[in-house]
Protein backbone atom coordinates (compact mmCIF):
# COMPACT_ATOMS: atom_id res chain seq x y z
CA UNK A 1 0.00 0.00 0.00
CA UNK A 2 2.84 2.18 1.17
CA UNK A 3 4.18 1.85 -2.45
CA UNK A 4 1.06 2.49 -4.08
CA UNK A 5 0.52 5.76 -2.90
CA UNK A 6 4.42 6.98 -3.23
CA UNK A 7 3.81 6.29 -6.83
CA UNK A 8 0.55 8.12 -6.75
CA UNK A 9 2.46 10.80 -4.65
CA UNK A 10 4.89 11.13 -7.81
CA UNK A 11 2.51 11.19 -10.28
CA UNK A 12 0.54 14.19 -8.26
CA UNK A 13 3.84 16.37 -8.31
CA UNK A 14 4.29 15.91 -11.80
CA UNK A 15 1.08 16.86 -12.95
CA UNK A 16 1.68 19.75 -10.47
CA UNK A 17 4.99 20.48 -11.81
CA UNK A 18 3.02 20.69 -15.19
CA UNK A 19 0.56 22.94 -13.96
CA UNK A 20 2.87 25.33 -12.04
CA UNK A 21 5.53 26.00 -15.19
CA UNK A 22 2.72 26.66 -17.85
CA UNK A 23 0.36 28.65 -15.51
CA UNK A 24 3.20 31.20 -14.87
CA UNK A 25 3.96 30.92 -18.74
CA UNK A 26 0.41 31.51 -19.51
CA UNK A 27 0.75 34.83 -17.48
CA UNK A 28 3.57 35.97 -18.74
CA UNK A 29 2.86 35.49 -22.56
CA UNK A 30 0.91 37.54 -24.48
CA UNK A 31 -3.21 36.84 -23.74
CA UNK A 32 -5.16 35.04 -26.09
CA UNK A 33 -2.51 34.26 -28.82
CA UNK A 34 -1.72 30.59 -29.77
CA UNK A 35 1.24 29.95 -26.92
CA UNK A 36 -1.06 31.33 -24.39
CA UNK A 37 -3.65 28.94 -25.31
CA UNK A 38 -1.61 26.03 -25.32
CA UNK A 39 -0.16 26.98 -22.36
CA UNK A 40 -3.74 27.32 -20.63
CA UNK A 41 -4.79 23.70 -22.07
CA UNK A 42 -1.59 21.93 -20.64
CA UNK A 43 -2.15 24.15 -17.42
CA UNK A 44 -5.69 22.93 -17.07
CA UNK A 45 -4.81 18.98 -17.41
CA UNK A 46 -1.80 19.18 -15.09
CA UNK A 47 -4.19 21.22 -13.05
CA UNK A 48 -6.84 18.62 -12.76
CA UNK A 49 -4.47 15.77 -12.99
CA UNK A 50 -2.89 16.66 -9.80
CA UNK A 51 -6.35 17.33 -8.15
CA UNK A 52 -7.73 14.47 -8.80
CA UNK A 53 -4.78 12.39 -7.87
CA UNK A 54 -4.55 14.25 -4.36
CA UNK A 55 -8.13 13.47 -3.45
CA UNK A 56 -7.85 9.28 -3.03
CA UNK A 57 -4.33 10.21 -1.77
CA UNK A 58 -6.27 12.18 0.83
CA UNK A 59 -8.17 9.38 2.23
CA UNK A 60 -5.17 7.09 2.27
CA UNK A 61 -3.56 5.07 5.68
CA UNK A 62 -1.55 7.93 7.63
CA UNK A 63 -1.93 10.60 4.73
CA UNK A 64 -5.64 11.72 5.58
CA UNK A 65 -6.43 15.00 5.19
CA UNK A 66 -9.95 16.34 4.98
CA UNK A 67 -8.24 19.87 4.51
CA UNK A 68 -6.34 19.02 1.31
CA UNK A 69 -9.22 16.65 0.09
CA UNK A 70 -11.66 20.00 -0.36
CA UNK A 71 -8.70 22.07 -1.59
CA UNK A 72 -8.62 19.47 -4.61
CA UNK A 73 -11.74 20.10 -4.99
CA UNK A 74 -11.43 23.63 -4.93
CA UNK A 75 -9.09 23.50 -7.54
CA UNK A 76 -10.94 21.20 -9.78
CA UNK A 77 -13.42 24.03 -9.03
CA UNK A 78 -11.36 27.12 -10.13
CA UNK A 79 -10.37 25.16 -13.27
CA UNK A 80 -13.56 24.19 -14.75
CA UNK A 81 -15.15 26.98 -13.80
CA UNK A 82 -12.32 29.33 -15.30
CA UNK A 83 -12.99 27.15 -19.07
CA UNK A 84 -16.06 26.96 -18.84
CA UNK A 85 -16.45 30.75 -18.74
CA UNK A 86 -15.03 30.42 -22.12
CA UNK A 87 -17.89 28.40 -23.11
CA UNK A 88 -20.39 30.16 -21.47
CA UNK A 89 -19.16 33.34 -23.87
CA UNK A 90 -19.70 31.81 -26.69
CA UNK A 91 -23.02 30.52 -26.21
CA UNK A 92 -24.10 33.82 -23.93
CA UNK A 93 -25.60 31.88 -21.51
CA UNK A 94 -24.86 29.37 -18.77
CA UNK A 95 -26.22 25.69 -18.77
CA UNK A 96 -27.01 22.64 -16.07
CA UNK A 97 -22.94 22.13 -15.63
CA UNK A 98 -21.84 25.43 -15.31
CA UNK A 99 -24.23 25.49 -12.42
CA UNK A 100 -23.33 21.97 -11.09
CA UNK A 101 -19.77 22.93 -10.66
CA UNK A 102 -20.66 26.40 -9.02
CA UNK A 103 -23.29 24.48 -6.81
CA UNK A 104 -21.22 21.67 -5.96
CA UNK A 105 -18.50 24.26 -4.68
CA UNK A 106 -21.04 26.46 -3.02
CA UNK A 107 -21.88 23.39 -1.18
CA UNK A 108 -18.32 22.47 -0.38
CA UNK A 109 -17.74 25.92 0.64
CA UNK A 110 -20.12 26.13 3.09
CA UNK A 111 -18.51 22.75 4.36
CA UNK A 112 -15.80 24.13 4.84
CA UNK A 113 -16.77 27.51 6.75
CA UNK A 114 -18.89 24.92 9.37
CA UNK A 115 -15.61 22.98 9.99
CA UNK A 116 -13.69 26.41 10.44
CA UNK A 117 -16.18 27.69 12.75
CA UNK A 118 -16.06 24.58 14.57
CA UNK A 119 -12.38 24.18 14.67
CA UNK A 120 -12.02 27.67 16.20
CA UNK A 121 -14.32 26.73 18.76
CA UNK A 122 -12.64 23.47 19.90
CA UNK A 123 -9.21 24.79 19.24
CA UNK A 124 -8.02 22.99 16.17
CA UNK A 125 -4.46 24.32 14.79
CA UNK A 126 -5.56 26.47 11.43
CA UNK A 127 -8.93 26.13 11.64
CA UNK A 128 -8.86 29.81 10.19
CA UNK A 129 -7.58 28.32 6.98
CA UNK A 130 -11.03 26.73 6.39
CA UNK A 131 -12.42 29.72 7.25
CA UNK A 132 -10.19 31.43 4.41
CA UNK A 133 -11.28 29.14 1.68
CA UNK A 134 -14.44 28.19 2.48
CA UNK A 135 -15.34 32.33 2.29
CA UNK A 136 -13.39 32.81 -0.94
CA UNK A 137 -15.29 29.75 -2.45
CA UNK A 138 -18.40 30.82 -1.46
CA UNK A 139 -17.84 34.40 -2.52
CA UNK A 140 -16.72 33.10 -5.61
CA UNK A 141 -19.64 30.64 -6.28
CA UNK A 142 -22.07 33.82 -5.27
CA UNK A 143 -20.13 36.01 -8.10
CA UNK A 144 -21.27 32.98 -10.03
CA UNK A 145 -24.48 33.34 -10.08
CA UNK A 146 -24.69 36.65 -10.65
CA UNK A 147 -22.79 36.42 -14.09
CA UNK A 148 -25.02 33.35 -14.94
CA UNK A 149 -28.08 35.39 -14.46
CA UNK A 150 -27.15 38.44 -15.97
CA UNK A 151 -24.61 37.11 -18.65
CA UNK A 152 -25.34 39.92 -21.47
CA UNK A 153 -24.89 42.53 -18.63
CA UNK A 154 -21.15 43.08 -19.09
CA UNK A 155 -19.85 41.55 -22.27
CA UNK A 156 -16.43 41.28 -20.36
CA UNK A 157 -18.04 39.57 -17.49
CA UNK A 158 -16.41 36.25 -19.02
CA UNK A 159 -13.23 37.16 -19.32
CA UNK A 160 -13.06 38.46 -15.99
CA UNK A 161 -14.87 35.07 -14.80
CA UNK A 162 -11.42 33.02 -16.68
CA UNK A 163 -9.12 35.42 -15.92
CA UNK A 164 -9.69 35.33 -12.07
CA UNK A 165 -10.64 31.09 -12.01
CA UNK A 166 -7.30 30.51 -13.90
CA UNK A 167 -5.15 33.18 -11.92
CA UNK A 168 -7.17 31.36 -8.61
CA UNK A 169 -5.84 27.61 -9.66
CA UNK A 170 -2.70 29.11 -10.46
CA UNK A 171 -2.47 30.36 -6.60
CA UNK A 172 -3.23 26.66 -5.40
CA UNK A 173 -0.31 25.23 -7.57
CA UNK A 174 1.80 28.06 -6.02
CA UNK A 175 0.80 27.42 -2.63
CA UNK A 176 1.05 23.32 -2.93
CA UNK A 177 4.48 24.49 -4.05
CA UNK A 178 5.47 26.42 -1.18
CA UNK A 179 3.72 24.05 1.27
CA UNK A 180 5.04 20.35 0.08
CA UNK A 181 8.09 21.56 -2.16
CA UNK A 182 9.81 24.32 0.18
CA UNK A 183 8.20 22.14 3.38
CA UNK A 184 6.54 25.50 4.53
CA UNK A 185 3.33 25.08 6.95
CA UNK A 186 2.18 28.50 8.55
CA UNK A 187 -0.52 30.30 8.01
CA UNK A 188 1.22 33.27 6.30
CA UNK A 189 2.28 30.51 3.51
CA UNK A 190 -1.02 29.03 3.11
CA UNK A 191 -2.67 32.39 2.40
CA UNK A 192 0.19 35.05 1.24
CA UNK A 193 -0.01 33.46 -1.97
CA UNK A 194 -3.86 33.94 -1.94
CA UNK A 195 -3.66 37.70 -1.30
CA UNK A 196 -0.83 38.92 -3.97
CA UNK A 197 -2.87 36.90 -6.24
CA UNK A 198 -5.93 38.50 -5.41
CA UNK A 199 -4.01 41.90 -5.89
CA UNK A 200 -3.16 40.58 -9.62
CA UNK A 201 -6.97 39.93 -10.45
CA UNK A 202 -7.75 43.08 -9.56
CA UNK A 203 -5.48 44.93 -11.70
CA UNK A 204 -6.78 42.57 -14.65
CA UNK A 205 -10.16 43.15 -13.90
CA UNK A 206 -9.88 47.22 -13.70
CA UNK A 207 -7.65 46.72 -17.23
CA UNK A 208 -10.07 44.60 -18.95
CA UNK A 209 -13.40 46.66 -17.54
CA UNK A 210 -15.24 48.79 -20.06
CA UNK A 211 -15.27 52.18 -20.03
CA UNK A 212 -18.01 54.32 -18.68
CA UNK A 213 -20.01 55.74 -21.87
CA UNK A 214 -19.14 59.20 -20.47
CA UNK A 215 -15.47 58.32 -20.96
CA UNK A 216 -16.00 57.43 -24.41
CA UNK A 217 -17.80 60.70 -25.07
CA UNK A 218 -14.77 62.79 -23.75
CA UNK A 219 -12.77 60.99 -25.69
Amino acid sequence: MEATIKILIYIHACFGGLGLITGIGSVIVKKGNRLHKQMGHLFSFGMIGSSVISIPISWMPKHENLFLFLIGLFTIYLVLAGNRALTVNKKDKADLIDQVVSGGMFLFSSIMIILGIYGLLTGVPLSMLYLFFGGFGLLLTIKDFKFYNNTKRNKNAWLISHIGKMIGALIASVTAFIIAGLGLGSLIAWTLPTVLGTFYIIYWKRKIKPKPVNDYIKN
